[in-house]
């Protein structure tokens, strides 16, 4: 099972998983707020991605001393689970060491939450790695993008781009994001949530 409080061995390696479509048409899109924790993590570990035969870009490095990879897969959203479980059986990553970064509706933008297991929310790309790895308990980094504005679809709504007010703050959250991830890989969860989960931009904080 993930460990909740122990720091991870320096030799186990763990592969981080930013969710988003690919194309320049949707870089920028609130479904991408997972593409975009995993740049920011590629540029800490100092690589680039290249492509691998999982249908997935990928970067392998250490993130906080830590051996790690990371990954973009390159087969949309719905069907990310296929390149998430070809990836960690290529590097023989257990489910517990596998963390993915996505975006999350029923967080208000601005918050950021670090959980184990759980349900999908209605998540495509949750819901395909769930059934690829036949198993619920990964680590997951919640982006929250907030409700869409009166009564817009959901699904269009997590396909536009952040608003300009939004991307004031973005950076800063990437980069907090960023270091949720390597929080969990080397303090656990318990320590992430004390760490993190008080920091929210926005003051209504949602429960754990």
């Amino acid at each position: 099972m993930f460990s909740r409080d122990a720091s991870s061995p320096a030799a186990e390696r763990w592969l981080v998983v930013g969710l988003g479509n690919p194309g320049p048409e949707y870089a920028g899109n609130r479904h991408n707020a997972g593409f975009m924790v995993v740049d920011e993590l590629a540029a800490r570990a100092g690589g680039r991605f290249k492509a691998h035969k999982s249908r997935a870009e990928i970067v392998e490095g250490r993130l906080a001393g830590v051996p790690a990879v990371l990954a973009k897969p390159l087969s949309y959203m719905n069907l990310s689970g296929g390149p998430v479980k070809a990836l960690a059986d290529f590097y023989k990553v257990a489910p517990d060491h596998v963390v993915v970064v996505h975006d999350e509706l029923d967080i208000p933008y601005g918050a950021l939450r670090a959980k184990v297991g759980g349900g999908d929310n209605g998540h495509n790309g949750l819901k395909s790695i769930t059934k690829s790895l036949a198993t619920r308990d990964y680590p997951r980094i919640r982006f929250g993008i907030g409700r869409p504005p009166g009564r817009m679809d959901p699904a269009a709504f997590v396909l536009r781009d952040f608003a300009t007010a939004e991307r004031k703050d973005l950076p800063f959250l990437v980069d907090r994001a960023a270091d949720m991830v390597e929080s969990l890989m080397t303090a656990g969860l318990e320590a992430t949530q004390n760490r993190f989960h008080a920091g929210d931009l926005n003051p209504a904080k949602p429960p754990r």
